[in-house]
């Protein structure tokens, strides 16, 4: 009776954006209650810290290994080992009694849910037309962008009840319910399966897409995008708090106006899409971008700067990033149709890489003004303009 379901129905989508959104959940969810995980281990705040960088660095770079696999094996059984060396790590997350276990812990979470970005982003384009793919991309992109705002806040409530530990069981429910979702619902989707190529030949893989005028500009592009908007999220607190005279309740309301944008931007970017074209919708994004983040260096460096003149270029930036990122995706997922799994695993790898990278400059260079942001900002849509222009 499983098989003849799996067999007969469609990949859900749904089923694929809430899959795809938890690879990123256990990044956010866990930020405040890093303190109390600190207290707790008897540890320093910079060996907690840990927890979130490793994570990062684990989500980037096992990125790079789903797609091959996936392409080899199927995506199906690629995301189910996925999923499971996730829960492992939860479930090793919550009777840890040393900092050293809780990073283990983490290293294994982030291991396991960037299967999650990858398989999610080429299921939905292996059942997908080349439009119809920006369309349910934009989509993807739109409820992942509630992730970072909604987590938090999640994740703080759960820890203020029960403990910090509770935040990994209830995650720990989640990603089983979604697995065993996956077990019973979700059909294999990569019909067409390639041989798995050795280590050398996976970075052929890579080069041959990376030589593709097309899969460089868009994979840039959406890049960029995707996780510029970290620059600020990474400030957010000390410029709205120090400078603007906010408290720290109303900064989470700001950053949710801001991520507001983002969604908006994706919810065109679905409506648009199979009327405009790729190309064009995704330059429409990165102008929006442009325009956004010179705006907000031109206020700050004319002293007009209030929480009015700081938020107002971030949603138009946050938009223009929601129109131009699943735009862009689904531009680098048609370069190869038969190597999505590939071409998603580098694009989450150069995301990721890319966003520690914005949010590494903005900290280092942090004034207490708003210029380091739009720099960067400007930084991130400029070069996204560059590679954009040669398609």
């Amino acid at each position: 009776m499983t098989m003849s379901l799996r067999r007969s129905g469609q990949a859900s989508l749904p089923l694929l954006v809430a899959v795809t959104m938890t690879g990123t959940v256990a990044l956010h969810i866990f930020v405040p209650a890093l303190a109390a995980a600190a207290a707790d281990l008897g540890t320093t705040p910079v060996a907690a810290q840990l927890t979130i960088t490793l994570y990062l660095v684990g989500l980037a770079c096992g990125q790079l290994v789903y797609g091959p696999l996936s392409d080899r094996f199927g995506r199906r059984p690629v995301l189910i080992a996925g999923l499971s060396l996730y829960l492992a790590g939860l479930l090793l997350a919550i009777p840890a009694t040393s900092i050293e276990v809780l990073v283990v812990a983490r290293v294994m979470q982030s291991l396991g849910a960037c299967g999650s970005l990858v398989l999610g982003r080429a299921m939905v384009r292996d059942v997908s037309t080349p439009t119809d793919a920006a369309r349910k991309i934009a989509i993807l992109t739109m409820a992942m962008t509630l992730t970072p705002a909604l987590a938090p806040a999640i994740g703080g409530l759960v820890a203020g009840a029960f403990g910090w530990r509770a935040v990994f069981v209830v995650l720990a429910a989640v990603v089983a319910g979604l697995g065993a979702l996956v077990v019973l619902t979700l059909p294999e989707t990569n019909r067409r399966p390639i041989a798995l190529p050795g280590i050398g030949a996976v970075a052929g893989a890579y080069l041959r897409l990376l030589r593709s005028p097309a899969y460089r500009a868009y994979v840039i592009a959406g890049a960029c995008a995707g996780t510029s908007l970290y620059a600020f999220l990474a400030v957010a607190p000390f410029l709205l708090v120090d400078r603007l005279g906010r408290s720290s309740q109303e900064v989470g309301l700001d950053c949710l106006i801001v991520v507001a944008g983002m969604v908006l931007g994706s919810a065109v970017a679905g409506r648009i899409a199979g009327r405009v074209p790729i190309r064009r919708a995704a330059k429409v994004g990165n102008g929006l971008c442009l325009a956004a983040a010179l705006t907000l260096l031109a206020v700050d460096r004319t002293g007009q700067l209030t929480v009015v003149t700081l938020l107002a270029p971030l949603v138009l930036y946050a938009a223009g990033i929601g129109l131009l990122g699943p735009n862009a995706v689904a531009g680098l997922m048609n370069v190869d149709p038969h190597a999505a799994g590939s071409a998603s695993s580098l694009y989450g790898f150069l995301q990721m890489g890319l966003g520690a990278l914005f949010t590494l400059a903005v900290a280092a260079w942090h004034d207490g003004s708003a210029t380091p942001v739009a720099a960067t900002l400007l930084a991130a849509s400029g070069i996204a303009a560059l590679s954009l222009s040669r398609v």
